[in-house]
């Protein structure tokens, strides 16, 4: 057992756990934060995608413990439904969701791709690795392609994305 306090949607959140227990079930299991899904388990749906100091992880592959005071933000902590993240309107009004099993993923997913390729971090399509990257639908793909929708409804995700990605900061 060890104890792990990291600050989870602006709260900062102390447990006691089994070392080896994944962010995924400390936030599902621990926190009752429900949003983020648990998947194949196995890091290649993108369900229990979340977002850990700016950058979006599966958290099903990573254990609790490894993020020690760090900052976690997941599906409920980007919006409400009352208020929610322009990402989350995007998706409703694009309805860039079937089944909804895999939104909360692809949504956090989506927030960080746009801060990837506003920070300039290249993708493995990226031509040019010295210049800005920009959101080409090829850019959009290769990102996006850890998260898995089975229902298929890739289409209104990306366009949910672009709308997002062409509004002004």
């Amino acid at each position: 057992m060890a104890t792990v306090s990291f600050s989870v949607n602006g709260e900062v959140r102390a447990l006691k756990l089994d070392t080896r227990t994944t962010l995924l079930d400390a936030l599902r299991e621990h926190l009752h934060l429900t949003g983020t899904k648990k998947g194949c388990d196995h890091g290649q749906c993108g369900a229990c995608t979340v977002i850990v100091g700016g950058q979006r992880i599966n958290s099903c592959l990573t254990l609790a413990v490894m993020h020690e005071g760090e900052t976690v933000t997941t599906i409920e902590g980007l919006g409400t439904p009352e208020q929610m993240h322009p990402m989350q309107t995007a998706f409703v009004k694009h309805d860039g969701f079937q089944c909804g099993y895999c939104t909360p993923g692809q949504i956090c997913s989506a927030v960080a791709v746009l801060d990837e390729i506003k920070a300039g971090i290249p993708s493995h399509v990226t031509g040019d690795l010295n210049a800005v990257p920009h959101l080409t639908n090829a850019e959009l793909r290769e990102r996006m392609s850890g998260n898995i929708c089975r229902c298929g409804a890739y289409s209104n995700i990306a366009e949910a994305i672009t709308e997002i990605a062409g509004r002004p900061a």
